[in-house]
């Protein structure tokens, strides 16, 4: 069976972080993502809601682990963020402030770090090739469904990510992204690979 993790007990892998402040050292808090780095930014999150049964509950658990309530008080909020990327069916317009930016950046950061074994996984060169690839298809599937159900599919980018010959290398770049900002200095990593202007 190809393995699907869940969020009966959360707390197994990642202890508490210290709440997130405005002014807490060493993070940034001029980041200002544009258009694709929001696209990206959202993609990695469905990555992960794809990896994990219950993501956005996992989500929500994870706010309040790293202290992040004030930002992000319940769902809805959450969703209001996510929503500044023009792929959406429904989507806000202006930009992403640099607060929310962090925020979300450590959000995402914190669930690699829990989502790393199945990232590992899907990424090793070790695993028989059929269990491996029962595995992308699992992750393909519930990534086409997330897309399909929350994304415009009229946007040429939307539709390269529910073409499988096109889908494919790009789930892996998100995957291999997650993985890299998983442990100590991930949101580095992260911040500089969503800033990154290349195609």
């Amino acid at each position: 069976m190809i393995n699907a993790t869940t969020t009966s007990d959360p707390s197994l892998t990642v202890q508490p972080q210290k709440p997130f402040e405005q002014k807490q050292s060493g993070v940034q808090n001029n980041t200002v993502l544009g258009r694709r780095g929001l696209e990206r930014l959202d993609l990695l999150l469905l990555v992960v809601e794809s990896l994990d049964l219950n993501g956005g509950e996992a989500m929500l658990w994870a706010t309040n682990q790293l202290g992040l309530q004030k930002q992000f008080p319940n769902r809805v909020e959450l969703w209001k963020r996510r929503c500044h990327n023009p792929l959406r069916r429904a989507t806000r317009r202006g930009d992403l402030s640099s607060i929310d930016t962090e925020a979300l950046l450590r959000l995402l950061c914190f669930m690699a770090s829990r989502l790393y074994p199945l990232l590992h996984q899907l990424l090793s060169s070790r695993e028989p090739k059929e269990l491996n690839l029962q595995r992308w298809t699992l992750l393909d599937q519930r990534l086409r469904d997330l897309i399909e159900e929350r994304m415009n599919p009229r946007r040429g980018a939307v539709q390269r990510l529910l073409r499988p010959e096109q889908s494919q290398p790009i789930q892996r770049e998100l995957v291999l992204t997650l993985a890299l900002a998983a442990g100590n200095g991930g949101v580095d990593r992260l911040r500089a690979s969503l800033l990154d202007p290349t195609p």
